[in-house]
């Protein structure tokens, strides 16, 4: 198989991610199967001022709040992965926590002596781990969570599920526990649930993090591509090389 006879599909929402995402694929030499898995929804809620620790966890989160003007000055910023960072000092943020382990669990570890007392806003999506929340409290954290948007699967997501289960889909790339949780929810609609999973064990399945892994495996997907940094560069570039072993012949 050629490159650019394998086929990649991707779940990002459809707010230039997902074109974004596609080009990407196509410049790696493959071909994107572009099926956007989230469609994102403000709430127009502000995190609150008067914490003494803030959390931030997605690029969208990040842009939501600036775009608002929260001011941040004075608080301990947290953000899980790298790309988050990346967002909030491009916006003006100083960020002072980004733990390792890309994951929920992971910033609770990092900010652990630092929350014990403190009133610690979580800002974030509908859809955030309870752990985050939890593990935090436990540290004697005062935590409030604002949601700053909804995520939902767009009526029209679902094209991938058809080539996963026929056998036509040569890997996929998740970025999140939720994109897992939508092609299933849309192969189960489609009456394909157990035809989508099998093609997708006969393809290269990448995700960004452990949670995300570990949300695939526990649906019986077998994950082959967990990429160091969690980012989507780096998994669609493990995908493709992996998905196409001639690509560096």
């Amino acid at each position: 198989m050629t490159t650019r006879d394998t086929t990649v599909a991707v779940f990002r929402p459809d707010d230039g991610r997902l074109e974004a995402a596609a080009e990407l694929v196509e410049s790696l030499g493959a071909t994107p199967v572009a099926d956007p898995m989230l469609e994102i929804t403000a709430t127009d809620a502000t995190p609150r001022e008067d914490a003494d620790v803030v959390v931030f966890t997605s690029k969208t989160g990040v842009d939501l709040v600036a775009d608002a003007g929260f001011d941040a000055d004075e608080m301990l910023v947290g953000a899980i992965g790298e790309t988050t960072a990346g967002r909030l000092r491009a916006r003006g943020y100083d960020v002072d926590v980004v733990p390792e382990t890309y994951s929920s669990t992971g910033l609770v570890d990092a900010l652990d002596g630092d929350v014990d007392g403190a009133r610690v806003e979580v800002a974030r999506s509908n859809h955030g781990s309870p752990v985050l929340l939890e593990g935090l409290e436990a540290a004697g954290a005062y935590v409030h969570e604002t949601v700053l948007y909804e995520l939902r699967r767009p009526v029209a997501a679902g094209g991938s599920v058809e080539l996963a289960a026929d056998g036509d889909l040569d890997a996929a790339c998740f970025t999140s526990t939720l994109t897992v949780d939508h092609f299933l929810d849309a192969a189960s609609e489609r009456g394909v649930r157990e035809d989508a999973i099998a093609g997708l064990n006969d393809a290269v399945v990448g995700v960004i993090g452990e949670p995300t892994a570990d949300a695939a495996a526990a649906h019986g997907i077998d994950v082959d591509v967990v990429p160091d940094v969690a980012d989507f560069d780096a998994l669609a570039t493990e995908v493709v090389e992996a998905a196409a072993p001639t690509y560096h012949e």
